[in-house]
């Protein structure tokens, strides 16, 4: 099975990229998705972030306030260090885990779509056979940010201020597709790319 990372800086594009192979037959793991499934309530995580926090950090129906959380840890960056400390363990751990589940399975998919948000930063990309980063401008995740609900403009700065260089992203691609025009141009350019790279034995150089 070859292992195809997918990343992107926020706003770019990588959940609208996401569900187009979905919907093209692509089997996908999300970095994302399982970080929001670790922090349910009730599990260890959760339980962890409000014995810190205390009660102020959830929502009525006891869910984690993430405008809330996200607003503390950018503010403060020891606390952001504890909460990746927290969490990025516990994410790895499941990624591989259902990753090998899938491998090991008799009628595995031939390519598994890795999701991670932060696959440069946090070393996904040594175990991953290519890169496919979704880019776009910085004028365009400003804007879409802005159109977020909840997101100042002193967040967005922060927020992108700690984001990994896209000239770097961009070095390590084996692909690039920019999402700087409308959706179903981008969404177009992903589909070709898909059934480019399943029609493509190899992995890239």
């Amino acid at each position: 099975m070859r292992r195809i990372g997918l990343t992107g800086g926020i706003a770019c594009g990588k959940s609208t990229a996401s569900r187009v192979l979905q919907s093209a037959g692509a089997t996908l793991l999300d970095a994302d998705v399982i970080a929001r499934e670790l922090v349910e309530p009730g599990t260890e995580a959760w339980q962890h972030i409000r014995d810190r926090y205390g009660p102020e950090c959830l929502l009525p129906d006891g869910s984690l306030d993430r405008a809330w959380l996200r607003r503390r840890v950018f503010s403060e960056g020891t606390e952001r260090l504890w909460l990746e400390a927290l969490l990025h363990p516990r994410i790895r751990a499941e990624f591989l885990q259902r990753s090998h589940a899938l491998e090991a399975q008799d009628e595995a998919p031939d390519v598994l779509i890795w999701v991670v948000p932060l696959l440069l930063e946090s070393g996904y990309d040594r175990l991953v056979d290519g890169i496919l980063v979704i880019d776009c401008s910085r004028d365009s995740q400003w804007q879409r940010l802005r159109a977020r609900a909840h997101w100042s403009d002193a967040e967005i700065a922060t927020v992108l201020a700690r984001q990994t260089d896209a000239a770097h992203r961009r070095a390590a691609a084996h692909w690039v597709i920019n999402n700087d025009g409308g959706e179903a141009a981008f969404a177009a350019q992903v589909r070709a790319w898909w059934d480019s790279l399943q029609s493509t034995p190899r992995t890239p150089s």
